[in-house]
């Protein structure tokens, strides 16, 4: 953190950012960045209406991805339409994957909507469809975020962020789907847990397993309850081998300690961890020798959602006041646009295990 010794407590101490987008119509919760330097976020159907769920950021403005025929759904339209994207991630092979938790206004989901939609970036369109078996799932299942290992078989590791939460692993060479340690107390909403954002109390969030990132090695899962200001990791081969039962999964898992409330999470190639502190407007960083310092901070940043590391070296962060949505304000409506898409050059790099 620069700057800090000579700010009085209380100031914002880290508010030096670049505004990548802004939105005054669609709210954002995923972004990522191909290694070409293209940025795709998503706007989730959480309420609003939402013309597209999946979009390319052209110029500063948002335009459907791949296209506005494939983002076009309303109740009773086919599950192979695009629902709801909470997510999109680029791989370690750069094909784009779309996160669809297929539960539009975290309703339950539809019948073969959860799925996993991978984007060939060359030709700008979709070339496989992977539909998250129901074994895998429960009727609350909401599908929030992914990440990626293709240097050990190829697999992606998925958030499932409902209360009872649970790490989800995809075989993605024989499409089979298991979910981990549900029920485990380091993937539930705590019991009583109680969030202060910007000074206001939020009782009702209950949210399980959210934010997930990947160590350099691969050996290691990171991820967070969002009612938690908890951080743990759990090892990947444990997650992986369906042969070890629950409890020798559970016996891998490490508690980092306290980080503050988060909702992002990010990793980088020398062991670095990026956390959003959404209670804070911050974004925190845990240097790999377990240093925190403070990343961003400032007065327009209420609710630093999804974290992405680009080739390039910046961070990318989007911030979409998700406590002041009627979904998370007891009905009432108090966002103020524009939404943002911002970015911090922390001269690191992706992990893109291959």
């Amino acid at each position: 953190m620069t700057g800090s010794a000579t700010r009085p407590l209380g100031a914002y101490v880290q508010d030096d950012y670049q505004t990548v987008a802004e939105f005054f119509d669609l709210m954002p919760t995923g972004v990522t960045v191909s290694d070409d330097g293209r940025v795709f976020v998503s706007f989730p159907r959480w309420g609003d209406e939402v013309p597209f769920t999946v979009a390319e950021v052209v110029d500063g403005a948002a335009v459907a991805y791949p296209d506005a025929r494939v983002n076009d759904w309303r109740p009773g339209d086919s599950a192979d339409q695009l629902i709801s994207v909470q997510s999109v991630v680029v791989d370690p092979d750069g094909y784009l994957w779309l996160l669809d938790t297929g539960a539009p206004s975290f309703a339950a989901h539809v019948a073969g909507g959860p799925k996993l939609v991978r984007i060939d970036l060359a030709h700008n369109a979709i070339d496989r469809v992977l539909r998250i078996d129901d074994a895998a799932m429960t009727a609350q299942t909401y599908l929030n975020d992914v990440r990626f290992d293709f240097s050990r078989g190829r697999y992606a590791y998925i958030t499932d962020s409902q209360p009872t939460g649970a790490p989800i692993v995809v075989d993605l060479d024989t499409g089979q789907c298991w979910d981990r340690l549900r029920g485990h107390r380091s993937t539930q909403a705590e019991d009583g847990f109680r969030a202060v954002v910007q000074g206001v109390v939020r009782e009702q969030y209950r949210v399980g397993a959210d934010g997930i990132a990947i160590s350099p090695d691969g050996e290691r899962l990171f991820y967070c309850p969002l009612s938690s200001r908890r951080l743990y990791s759990v090892s990947t081969q444990a997650l992986r081998d369906r042969g070890i039962p629950e409890d020798r999964v559970a016996e891998t898992i490490f508690d980092h300690g306290d980080k503050g409330a988060s909702d992002g999470l990010e990793s980088d190639t020398d062991g670095n961890l990026y956390v959003t502190a959404y209670e804070h407007s911050a974004v925190l960083k845990k240097a790999a020798d377990g240093r925190w310092t403070t990343l961003l901070h400032g007065p327009k940043l209420l609710w630093p959602d999804t974290l992405a590391l680009a080739a390039d070296g910046h961070l990318y962060v989007s911030v979409n006041q998700l406590p002041r949505i009627p979904l998370f304000n007891d009905g009432n409506e108090a966002r103020i646009p524009p939404y943002l898409i911002i970015r911090v050059n922390v001269d690191a790099r992706p992990v893109r295990l291959r």
